[in-house]
């Protein structure tokens, strides 16, 4: 009977454990709604499990409950974040898709096809440069500059595209003169270290070097054919190279001072010189002797050309005057004509009868031989001396280097057609030169300047009619 009151005593006591273990779980679960972090419930878990009321057997089965609840809510909680990052990675898919069609239906933007200019892209070094030569056959130049670097540039009127081929620093001091030959194979250059070179023009690789070419340093250069050089340096002596050998076959002093420029005729006989001494030699190299030096100027000589089909020699000078010689009468000079320059440093025949002249006042003059007469600017360097012009192998473009390092290009292809009477102009009061080319000031710049020009124009019509009309009266 003990037996039976002690059974019905413990299944009472495990009935009452057993709901009051429910109904702590199920406070559990209707707790853990309100919290939105996990080890809230953790922790709500253990402190009810912690009751001292509870046996050690309800606390491990609450504990047990407890953390069934989380594991069963956490569980969910991942679902539901799986559920909404599959819905973003679908809502980022159908994005990506929408700006994919957009951007399909947007039309494509064409490339911007580059831009032509009227003349190559001016080009600054890192020296004052010397010289220039442009290429007998391809659109390339050579120059060099006072640091003995040559420089060999492609250039284009396509914006972008003029680029630097190849340099070389063979010179050990300025390179005063730079020459191509008649085929475009070869580069000669001249400098300060009184030396030759020879280099090849494809890639820039030294051929030929000659050391101590002259005994002072080299000022003057002219390729007379494939293998003939002649050179000319600053105490007056004149040198003529077979290049073929190395020596030289004529080795003339006649001049007091530095040898400024040559040139020679189309027969390739006679050799000019103009020299800081103020006098133009003349050598033949058919005979290999001197011939004559011409009187005495009032300045230096600094550049000569030959004009007029061979029958008029000019000289620049550094008083801004220009001197003609007549073929065959270089004693004395035949006429001269002051541009009204600082100087007239570097001079290059154009046509005929008209020449481009650079001065020590930055500007590039075109000049009429016969008459005589100052037709306009060409371009300018401002405020800087500028130290050598060259004409392109088609004659359009004309380059210029000065003190400030650039390298310009100049549009002269109006040159050639136009033509100078021998009606002399009334000159402008204000003295500015007429531009000839956009770059020029006044030029496509100017907004009125042709106006200006058309208006001048017109009065000199009316001036020439007004003086027909006189000699016909008469």
């Amino acid at each position: 009977m003990m037996y039976f009151l002690w059974g019905k005593k413990i299944i009472l006591f495990a009935f009452v454990r057993f709901w009051s273990t429910r109904g702590y779980a199920w406070l559990i679960s209707q707790r853990f709604g309100k919290f939105r972090n996990v080890n809230n419930v953790a922790k709500f878990a253990c402190l009810n499990a912690s009751l001292a009321w509870l046996t050690s057997t309800e606390c491990i089965m609450a504990a047990s409950l407890g953390v069934g609840a989380i594991s069963i809510m956490a569980g969910s909680d991942d679902l539901k974040t799986e559920d909404t990052g599959d819905e973003s990675v679908e809502d980022t898919k159908d994005d990506l898709k929408k700006d994919q069609g957009s951007e399909e239906d947007e039309p494509a933007e064409e490339p911007r096809e580059p831009r032509i200019r009227e003349t190559p892209e001016d080009i600054k070094l890192d020296a004052i440069v010397n010289t220039l030569a442009f290429h007998p056959k391809q659109d390339i130049f050579a120059a060099g500059d006072i640091d003995g670097d040559i420089y060999v540039y492609s250039y284009s009127c396509t914006e972008g595209e003029s680029k630097e081929l190849w340099s070389s620093g063979h010179h050990l001091k300025s390179c005063r003169e730079v020459a191509f030959s008649h085929d475009g194979q070869k580069l000669f250059s001249v400098s300060k270290d009184k030396s030759v070179h020879l280099m090849d023009v494809e890639g820039g690789k030294l051929v030929t070097r000659i050391a101590k070419a002259h005994s002072v340093p080299i000022n003057a250069l002219l390729l007379v054919d494939e293998n003939v050089l002649a050179t000319g340096d600053d105490g007056g002596t004149l040198k003529v190279w077979d290049m073929r050998k190395g020596t030289s076959f004529m080795d003339l002093k006649h001049h007091d001072d530095y040898i400024s420029g040559i040139a020679i005729d189309q027969a390739k006989r006679m050799l000019l010189t103009s020299s800081g001494d103020g006098t133009m030699g003349v050598f033949n190299i058919k005979r290999r002797r001197f011939e004559l030096l011409s009187e005495f100027q009032s300045g230096d000589l600094t550049s000569v050309a030959i004009m007029k089909r061979g029958k008029k020699v000019v000289c620049g000078s550094s008083e801004g005057t220009m001197y003609i010689f007549n073929w065959n009468g270089f004693g004395a000079t035949s006429d001269r004509f002051a541009v009204k320059a600082e100087s007239v440093d570097c001079i290059v025949p154009i046509t005929d009868s008209i020449l481009c002249a650079a001065s020590m006042d930055g500007v590039i003059r075109a000049i009429n031989l016969l008459p005589n007469r100052v037709l306009g600017c060409i371009g300018q360097h401002v405020g800087e001396p500028i130290e050598q012009i060259a004409r392109s192998r088609d004659s359009r473009f004309l380059a210029s280097c000065a003190h400030d390092q650039m390298i310009k290009f100049w549009d002269i292809s109006s040159l050639r057609d136009m033509t100078v009477s021998d009606y002399r102009k009334r000159k402008k009061k204000d003295g500015n030169l007429k531009s000839l080319s956009k770059k020029a000031y006044g030029g496509g710049d100017d907004f009125f300047s042709g106006l200006m020009e058309e208006t001048e124009a017109k009065q000199e019509e009316k001036e020439e009619d007004e003086g027909d009309s006189d000699s016909d009266s008469d």
